[in-house]
């Protein structure tokens, strides 16, 4: 399929609710309103085609963007390919949910999020944290180094606080991935998370809200989740 064609199958599968939902998360146009489970078909048809994802990336297109993170080939990808992406990310679901996902199965994912979470921008931040999420959630505890994972709960406690608003959420994601999703360093997650407890967010609306991660750590522990892993990072 080319780009047109893959365009025009979008739309039609676009639907007015889902598209305020996405807008009422930070979409803007263009976008169709597309339901992810609805873009299975298609990409069934495709499956991996990197050239085709760069052209739909490039649409700016909310949905398209989204496919695009589908049928993308993370190993056709470099580190100059996923900053291109990172920076035509206009909001959270595109840098937590599009690019970070797809940058979660490559062999750069660690180094390049590393520098996102160094760079002080606030999607390239989120994304960052968000992509050692996935990778903690499907990748064997061996891939990962103890010692600085430690040193990322540590600087999570320091500056989650002062952080920005996107990137409070994935920083508090992290707490609760590292507990449920790393074994060797369970303990200390749980000892972080209680040390950092409740974390506001939402500050410039009527009502803010606050994210507490050791909440949600110790469901998980009562549900006897701890260890888990799951096979695919992309749906």
């Amino acid at each position: 399929m080319n780009l047109e064609e893959v365009m025009q199958e979008l739309e039609a599968l676009g639907k007015e609710r889902t598209k305020k939902i996405y807008m009422s998360n930070g979409a803007h146009e263009p976008l169709f309103g597309v339901a992810t489970g609805a873009m299975k078909p298609i990409a069934k048809k495709i499956k991996k085609d990197q050239p085709l994802a760069e052209l739909l990336y490039a649409t700016g297109n909310y949905d398209a963007m989204y496919f695009a993170g589908v049928i993308a080939d993370p190993q056709a990808m470099t580190e100059a390919d996923f900053d291109r992406w990172i920076d035509a990310a206009y909001f959270y679901m595109i840098s937590d949910f599009i690019v970070s996902v797809t940058l979660a199965e490559t062999d750069i994912a660690q180094a390049v999020s590393d520098k996102w979470i160094a760079s002080g921008d606030e999607l390239k931040m989120s994304a960052g944290w968000s992509c050692y999420c996935w990778l903690l959630g499907s990748r064997p505890d061996s891939e990962f180094s103890e010692s600085k994972l430690n040193d990322m709960l540590k600087q999570v406690e320091k500056t989650i606080h002062e952080s920005p608003e996107r990137t409070k959420y994935s920083m508090n994601n992290f707490l609760y991935t590292v507990a449920v999703s790393y074994l060797p360093l369970h303990d200390q997650a749980v000892e972080t998370a209680k040390a950092v407890g409740p974390v506001e967010v939402n500050k410039d609306k009527p009502k803010s809200k606050f994210l507490l991660a050791s909440e949600n750590i110790q469901k998980a522990v009562e549900k006897e989740r701890t260890g888990f892993k799951r096979k695919y990072v992309r749906c």
